[in-house]
């Protein structure tokens, strides 16, 4: 068997990933949505009422492109700004009801994608895959905190 080349299979890794959004974000502009907008709606469906700073964190972006898709989300009436209770200068985002039902849209199309994506993998191999996925999600994290660290100025600067 022939020895992969060097960076072989994280270009694969990308390739897939890229793949598998374009696919998605094609069957989610069918329901009206764009990318990065179901990103928003799923981490607001599983915890309503959270900051643009804590989205933006959550997703891996910066709070200025959160800030448009959210008012893009509004406009479309998916979801709705409330100030904080606690703090006026903070706004808080909740799904709206027409948000609420369009979810139904979003996960229908993330099963089927990722329905297509694993075509002809059994049960015990996408198991592992998920497990080998996660070890990766894993090792890039730590290499994040890592640079992170290191990009901090020392005490002593």
């Amino acid at each position: 068997m022939a020895k992969a080349a060097k960076g072989a299979t994280m270009a694969r890794l990308q390739s897939a990933a890229r793949l598998s959004r374009t696919v998605l974000a094609s069957r989610l502009l069918s329901h009206g949505f764009y990318a990065g907008q179901d990103q928003i709606m799923m981490a607001l469906a599983g915890e309503n009422g959270q900051t643009p700073g804590q989205l933006a964190a959550k997703l891996g972006v910066r709070p200025p492109t959160i800030t448009k898709t959210l008012n893009r989300l509004q406009a479309q009436g998916f979801l709705q700004k409330r100030a904080s209770e606690t703090d006026a200068r903070q706004a808080h985002i909740f799904l709206t009801e027409t948000g609420t039902d369009a979810m139904r849209a979003i996960e229908k199309s993330v099963r089927k994608t990722e329905k297509q994506a694993l075509k002809g993998l059994d049960k015990k191999e996408i198991k592992t895959f998920s497990k080998m996925l996660s070890r990766i999600e894993g090792n890039l994290s730590e290499t994040i905190a890592e640079i992170a660290d290191d990009d901090e100025p020392d005490e002593d600067d």
